[in-house]
């Protein structure tokens, strides 16, 4: 009896001490989507603008797709392609469009230019900010100021398809 109790102790202190290691290093998005997609890593860099990190992956979904800013509030996006297949299959980059924008429109537009990152030329005033296509582990980031009317502002991957699954609302208020 107590060599049982001592073998469960020893399994049940095992368990536990693997539960309590640090974060996952995994760059998919843990629970349901729902509750993947309303947190952001976040910081304040050195220069006053806040930091905003986003992972993007393979199975076309960014790691949040709810931010919010203050008016006016100077933010960093950092955007991360934590996928492994080839840039020409999955290359993601990350889109900020003025409000009222259709976000299907500019991805149905941008799949035909290619040569221009997935940015039309004929919408581009419709962009507040942009990071450019990213292959499988690169990072790329942008910084600007929210904009000072309150509202929304949608986001999106441009990458032909990506939209549907890969957009987003940074809300101003």
């Amino acid at each position: 009896m107590n060599t049982r109790l001592l073998i469960f102790s020893v399994v049940s202190l095992g368990l536990v001490a693997g539960c309590g290691k640090g974060p996952s290093t995994s760059s998919e998005p843990h629970g349901d989507s729902a509750a993947a997609s309303s947190t952001a890593n976040t910081s304040t860099a050195a220069g006053g603008a806040r930091t905003i990190e986003i992972t993007a992956n393979d199975q076309m979904k960014f790691s949040t797709t709810a931010l919010e800013a203050k008016p006016g509030e100077e933010l960093h996006v950092v955007l991360t392609n934590a996928g492994s297949l080839p840039k020409e299959a999955m290359a993601h980059n990350w889109v900020l469009l003025k409000p009222g924008s259709d976000v299907m429109a500019f991805s149905a537009a941008a799949a035909s230019a290619k040569d221009k990152n997935y940015i039309p030329d004929n919408l581009k005033d419709q962009i507040i900010a942009k990071i450019d296509i990213l292959g499988p582990h690169q990072t790329g980031e942008v910084t600007f100021k929210a904009p000072d009317q309150a509202g929304e502002y949608p986001f999106l991957c441009s990458f032909p398809g990506h939209a549907a699954l890969m957009k987003g609302t940074l809300t101003v208020r």
